[in-house]
């Protein structure tokens, strides 16, 4: 059995994939399927060592990347699907996989070509509550739609679309609120803010925290992820504004959280400020109360419909960054954490919008269609 998976160049594409890689080996072993292989097809590994972790084995294939404003590097990119495509199909044929499982984003797209041509099962899963291009292109020739949001399912065709969540990775699923205050650096008794502005930050998010430090300080603990390429930055400017400031030590920030300082910081926070991308699942499997900035739309076409949604169901609040300010960011801090029905109510709300064991659901559809080829190919 060989199965390829494929997605965007984002770490909201690769987690999941690598939450059902994990699921799909629990289940390759309890059904003692030999010699199964797993593969990942993208322009970039993302992440070699987890790859390697999970016996993923990469295969190169160059994409390009449409944008949605006028680009002359649009015409270039479309040259470099065309020859990705090309690659695909020749790298799929000599694989030639029993299911192809793509993460939808524009790094997909040459594998999905290849499969359609080569007539190798699909199965795609959605995270976003309006389908990008590749989940929307793939639908049409999928065995399998899985979508995050049941918002998602109205744009595929309901006979083969479920609704499963999103797969989240086991490493981060359960928080570690024990030593984690110790392990932070952080006292025991004020309220604690949790900043996640993705994996890479979020410069807008840091520029705002930046901006009422020496106010947030005061009555919060800050754990700041500020993305790797901006730490060096942050800390200067932050070191600055707490000069001499008594409550200097109430701001910890960090280039990237790993699992552990991940699964710590939930464990111990009060309230999450984050992007909107796939970041709430994390949230709301935790039942963290939420505030969530997400990107604008002229940048990405789905963030805001997502924390919208999330919204709706009574985890969180959204600030959009037009009307973000240091002092609204304080002022709904202060609403949230006064309030303790506010938290209660935010906390329910995560609970019911979250799905267990979403990954599990996915890999058993992949598993169930690759057998289904596998013994197809054999009797053909």
């Amino acid at each position: 059995m060989k199965i390829v998976f494929t997605g965007g160049g984002t770490g909201g594409h690769f987690y999941p994939i690598i939450a059902v890689a994990e699921q799909l080996q629990e289940l390759i072993y309890k059904n003692k399927l030999i010699g199964a292989k797993l593969y990942f097809i993208a322009p970039e590994p993302y992440n070699k060592k987890i790859l390697a972790d999970h016996q993923l084995i990469f295969v190169k294939v160059i994409s390009g990347k449409w944008r949605r404003y006028f680009s002359f590097l649009n015409y270039w990119d479309m040259v470099k699907l065309s020859i990705g495509s090309i690659q695909a199909v020749f790298k799929l044929f000599f694989i030639y996989p029993d299911v192809l499982f793509s993460k939808g984003g524009y790094a997909s797209m040459p594998a999905l070509i290849a499969a359609k041509l080569l007539k190798i099962p699909v199965v795609i899963h959605e995270s976003d509550t309006k389908p990008g291009r590749a989940s929307l292109f793939a639908s049409k020739f999928a065995k399998v739609i899985a979508v995050s949001y049941a918002e998602a399912a109205t744009y595929f065709p309901p006979e083969k679309t479920i609704v499963t969540g999103q797969p989240l990775r086991r490493e981060i699923l359960n928080p570690i609120p024990e030593g984690a205050k110790k392990f932070l650096k952080l006292e025991k008794d004020l309220p604690i803010i949790l900043i996640l502005g993705g994996s890479l930050g979020a410069s807008k998010i840091n520029d705002i925290i930046l901006e009422g430090l020496d106010r947030l300080v005061e009555t919060y603990q800050i754990i700041h992820q500020t993305g790797p390429d901006n730490f060096n930055e942050v800390t200067k400017i932050a070191k600055v504004i707490l000069d001499n400031n008594p409550n200097e030590k109430h701001y910890q920030p960090f280039p990237y959280l790993n699992n552990l300082a991940l699964r710590m910081a939930a464990g111990v926070a009060d309230v999450v400020i984050s992007r909107a991308g796939s970041s709430i699942f994390e949230i709301a499997h935790w039942q963290i109360p939420a505030i969530l900035i997400p990107i604008p739309e002229n940048i990405s076409h789905d963030q805001k419909h997502n924390a919208f949604t999330y919204a709706r169901n009574g985890g969180a609040v959204v600030i959009e960054e037009a009307n973000l300010s240091d002092a609204i960011l304080l002022s709904e801090l202060n609403r949230i954490l006064s309030r303790p029905e506010i938290i209660k109510n935010m906390k329910e709300g995560a609970r019911l919008f979250d799905i267990p064991n979403s990954g599990q659901q996915i890999a058993e559809e992949i598993i169930n269609i690759a057998l289904k080829h596998e013994q197809h190919q054999q009797t053909s």
